[in-house]
């Protein structure tokens, strides 16, 4: 039988198998410390999948490479001591290896709840380095250096072990807990007010108030001159309300004091404030669920990784300085400096992380106000790294399309979460169509070169001015506008090229010019064909119909992958940088909310409203005639439909009303529009996030989009350039009974009912229109983050955080949520004695 594996292959694996993985351990170590990071700031698949990939394969490289040189120790110990020797010192480096880096103990919440198999992971690797170290004895040259690098390893893995345990479900909520509280002892205040009444002593039992409680923060401490928030004054709030409100997490419920603590302190601040504060708190939420932060930043954690750097770098010093190389293998030698390097580089890279982190910043205590009430000096700390915080503050840029609005563009590698929020539209994915959007923001690529024209065009004028006797001055003056307007062309049309690319949608972008380019030179062809004598026409390329087969073939085969919603999110999901209005919308709209006298009975009852509040609380803002003749018959569309249906409903109808609305300009209309396709995208391509509220609401939408399908056949509406036609289409249906009377209940459709909704709500005037629809959107917006799993919002932080995770934090500062259960009408009860 032929050996299906060459002897040459064979060699090379026995010589190089060990150093191969040993070495593609270290770089999927240096892989994720680098690129770990980046999965709480970008959605990006691609790179999310890097990370994954990095992660599963980092433990099966060195647990993989522990067992290659265990499998080699038994042969090499006669005949290559020295070679066994450096196996031994390399075992340990995997244990370091397996203790992973600072950025990320945990891919997912669940790995968190596998520390068990994380701790007899750390077991047995211990044991097999150990039987790996005790096979090169007696006669060990690199005896000391081992011992060094093992205690080392050892210690990144427990860090690691520990970290998992930490931020497992089960143990954070013991961490949250409180000691219990029996309250006043109620046997013995009965038996004393039973033997008064029966001693005819008149008693009654009163209900003393519990003592206030001075808050951490007020307005003198916490403000400065100009009364806004400083950069470490951020990051201060930001800790102090974690440590309280990171119970969210694990259903812990809040006292009345904390509640109002909170509500007090949001209610005073502005908007872009409290948004920069929930920023770091998520980042906070991140770093506790996701990296070694929990186990590094305490007394211990400092002494540990003291202990293990200062382990590897003796280590290092021993086998440069006093260990004889002579008898290594030369290669081995520079692999072993490779993996000592590489351990203390990797180390050194964790280091300038946790001083540039949140967390240390809040350490630095006296900012400058605190300075001055106090009469101390401010902490230099402080004054060193402040550059650095101040760099990752909100970057607010001018929409190119839209100067007066400004929308989130901080950079890349500055970002606490991805900035953006994705959308789906029924109506455009029905027809097929590329996801548009609102707003744009310039590539930084963009923005460096517009910096580095300007710094050009002053530096030219400048020079021309010293130059001026020159005709240099001249040549300056005519070719410097010449290079500006070159540059900003082909800048203007490379950012075309990439706007019109989203999600690398290669295909859905070289579609439509693959079928022009097609039928223009079949056309050219025919025109040729006309002209020669006994011509045959041949008839023009039928592109459409086998794009329309491909793609018939290639849905069906997704579909049968099971892969139709990750195709899906690729083709037709729009991502959208958030805009400072819309957030102020929602921020504004929120605190209206909380300035009513909330008890747990109202904070209950708001969180649980989907709509209907604008109705009753909130009627006066949108209320006029118009409103009041159409209110009772849009009463129907909020509160007696389940939240899927109502949802999309709401979605249907306004992007019917957008799409046929003329050129009015209202912010409300732009809210609408993208908080809609903001929550369509939730509940179909993120179930899993919205199971609490999402019921049916996958089969609604494939019924609606399988009915859309079918009406713009018949109506000959073909692709997404006539959406607005498509949309008028369906507004011009006779919608005189509804969809259900006619169609019966089989059918989950929603489209015509959604035009009768959209009907009905063109009674209103343009204003009072998007007024009401904008409001509508941040009702449901906030239903739906009080009642999402508070796991699920944990989750997403992992993959660039979600709106609606800052949308649930904001509501809890501002005391709307079923968390707050205990009134401050509760206090300790005594005995008086009275007539």
């Amino acid at each position: 039988m032929v050996n299906p594996i060459p002897e040459s292959v064979k060699r090379v694996w026995d010589n190089w198998n060990i150093r191969g993985i040993i070495l593609f351990s270290l770089f999927l170590q240096t892989i994720l410390i680098l690129f770990a990071p980046f999965r709480k700031f970008t959605a990006n698949r691609l790179m999310i999948m890097l990370i994954w990939s990095a992660y599963l394969l980092a433990d099966w490289a060195a647990n993989f490479a522990v067992g290659l040189i265990a499998d080699s120790q038994r042969d090499n110990q006669a005949s290559m001591p020295e070679k066994s020797d450096l196996l031994a010192f390399w075992a340990p480096f995997l244990l370091l290896h397996l203790g992973g880096p600072d950025t990320i103990t945990a891919f997912a919440l669940e790995d968190n709840e596998l520390w068990i198999r994380h701790f007899f992971g750390l077991v047995f690797q211990a044991i097999a380095a150990v039987y790996i170290f005790l096979l090169s004895l007696p006669r060990n040259k690199l005896f000391i250096p081992t011992i060094l690098t093992f205690a080392a390893g050892l210690i990144k893995y427990f860090e690691r072990t520990c970290a998992l345990y930490l931020a497992s479900f089960d143990r954070f909520r013991d961490s949250m807990l409180q000691e219990p509280d029996p309250g006043l002892n109620y046997v013995k205040i009965m038996e004393e007010y039973a033997s008064r009444i029966e001693a005819k002593i008149p008693t009654k039992i009163f209900m003393l108030p519990e003592p206030t409680r001075k808050p951490i923060f007020n307005d003198t401490d916490i403000l400065t001159k100009d009364g806004k928030l400083d950069d470490l004054d951020v990051v201060h709030c930001a800790c102090y309300f974690f440590k309280i409100f990171k119970g969210l997490l694990v259903d812990i419920i809040f006292s009345y004091r904390e509640r109002d603590e909170s509500r007090h302190f949001f209610y005073d601040r502005k908007s872009e404030e409290a948004y920069r504060i929930i920023e770091v708190e998520l980042n906070l939420f991140y770093e506790t669920f996701y990296t070694k932060v929990e186990v590094i930043r305490s007394a211990t954690g400092y002494i540990m990784r003291f202990l293990s750097f200062g382990s590897v770098v003796v280590a290092l010093s021993f086998f440069h300085l006093n260990v004889e190389k002579h008898g290594f293998d030369n290669f081995d030698v520079r692999v072993t400096y490779i993996l000592i390097f590489g351990a203390i580089c990797l180390d050194t890279i964790a280091l300038f992380m946790l001083v540039f982190s949140d967390r240390t910043f809040a350490a630095l205590k006296k900012t400058d106000h605190e300075s001055k009430s106090s009469g101390r000096k401010k902490s230099g700390m402080a004054t060193a790294l402040g550059w650095f915080f101040a760099l990752k503050r909100p970057r607010w840029h001018a929409c190119p399309h839209k100067p007066d609005c400004k929308v989130l563009a901080t950079h890349f590698l500055l970002r606490r979460w991805s900035g953006s929020f994705s959308g789906q539209n029924l109506i455009r994915y029905c027809l097929k169509g590329r996801p548009t959007r609102v707003h744009k923001v310039k590539s930084y690529l963009h923005l460096v070169i517009e910096k580095f024209i300007h710094y050009a065009d002053t530096f030219i004028s400048t020079a021309g001015k010293i130059v001026g006797f020159l005709h240099i001055r001249k040549v300056i003056t005519f070719l410097g506008p010449i290079c500006r307007k070159v540059i900003n062309f082909f800048v203007s049309k490379f950012n075309q090229v990439i706007h019109c690319l989203p999600n690398r949608k290669v295909i859905t972008f070289l579609g439509p010019i693959c079928r022009r380019v097609i039928n223009f030179f079949v056309s050219k062809f025919n025109q040729v064909i006309h002209c020669l004598p006994n011509r045959k026409v041949i008839p023009v390329f039928p592109i459409d119909k086998i794009i329309y087969c491909l793609r018939l073939k290639s849905n069906r085969f997704i579909n049968s992958l099971g892969i139709i919603d990750f195709v899906n999110e690729i083709l037709y999901v729009s991502h959208e940088p958030l805009s400072q209005d819309l957030w102020s919308f929602i921020f504004d709209e929120l605190k209206k909310k909380s300035e009513y006298e909330i008890d747990t009975v109202t904070a209950r009852r708001i969180s649980l409203t989907r709509g209907d509040w604008i109705f009753e609380a909130d009627s006066e803002s949108v209320c006029n005639e118009n409103f009041k003749s159409v209110r009772n018959d849009l009463k129907p569309y909020i509160a007696e439909n389940a939240f899927d249906k109502g949802l999309l409903l709401w979605h249907i109808a306004t992007e019917l009303l957008y799409q046929t609305d003329g050129d009015s300009n209202y912010n409300e209309k732009e809210f609408s529009q993208l908080l809609s396709d903001y929550m369509l995208y939730l509940l179909i391509m993120q179930s899993g996030m919205m199971s609490a509220v999402a019921g049916i609401g996958k089969i609604r939408f494939r019924d609606t989009c399988a009915e859309a399908k079918q009406f713009f056949e018949s109506k000959t509406v073909a692709s997404d350039k006539e959406i607005k036609k498509a949309c008028r289409e369906i507004l011009w249906v006779d919608t005189f009974a509804k969809p259900a009377a006619v169609k019966g209940d089989r059918s989950k459709s929603l489209l015509f009912e959604a035009a009768m909704l959209a009907k009905q709500l063109n009674k209103l005037d343009q204003k009072s229109k998007w007024k009401l629809i904008s409001k509508m959107w941040v009702e449901l917006s906030s239903y739906a983050a009080s009642h999402c799993d508070a796991r699920s919002h944990a989750q997403h932080l992992s993959k660039g955080g979600e709106l609606i995770t800052f949308i649930w934090l904001l509501m809890s500062h501002f005391g709307l949520g079923e968390q707050f259960q205990i009134n401050n009408d509760q206090g300790r009860a005594t005995l008086i004695v009275g007539k």
